[in-house]
């Protein structure tokens, strides 16, 4: 999946394409105290949301399958390396100093997804590779997640 933020929003928006170009889901922000990403699939139905809880010492986001919480991602505290506590299906993510290129692994270490962000654009874009596409969507709902924590740093 390619993973491209859009340069004219007033919210986060991104549009993710599949191999061919074709989008495969829209991502749009919407108006609430936090990050709250509402996931979109091609046809405009809604298919995900990706919530921040406030008030937390370090940022944490929920993850929902339409109205289902699906899990949790929060920032650990680390000094070089980003470090995140993945409470979602046993998933971890590891990731180099920039947090431009990580992996995310199932509880055997297994890769799930790599995502490394593409440098030289205007936007935030990152290539995702999932190794199931039935992964997908959970996959996205991560990568959202940390763009997310990273925006709320800066």
């Amino acid at each position: 999946m390619l993973f491209k933020q859009r340069f004219f929003s007033w919210f986060d928006s991104y549009d993710i394409y599949d191999g061919e170009g074709s989008v495969l889901y829209t991502v749009r922000g919407q108006l609430s105290w936090g990050h709250c990403l509402k996931i979109f699939d091609r046809y405009g139905g809604e298919v995900g949301t990706v919530r921040e809880r406030v008030l937390t010492w370090l940022p944490k986001f929920e993850m929902y399958i339409g109205d289902t919480y699906v899990g949790c991602i929060s920032r650990e505290f680390s000094l070089f390396r980003p470090r995140y506590n993945i409470d979602c299906r046993g998933w971890r993510v590891d990731g180099d100093f920039m947090e431009w290129d990580y992996t995310v692994t199932d509880g055997d270490g297994a890769r799930v997804a790599a995502v490394s962000k593409e440098l030289l654009h205007w936007t935030d874009t990152y290539v995702i590779d999932v190794t199931d596409p039935r992964d997908a969507l959970q996959a996205l709902m991560l990568v959202l997640a940390i763009d997310a924590e990273k925006c709320s740093r800066q």
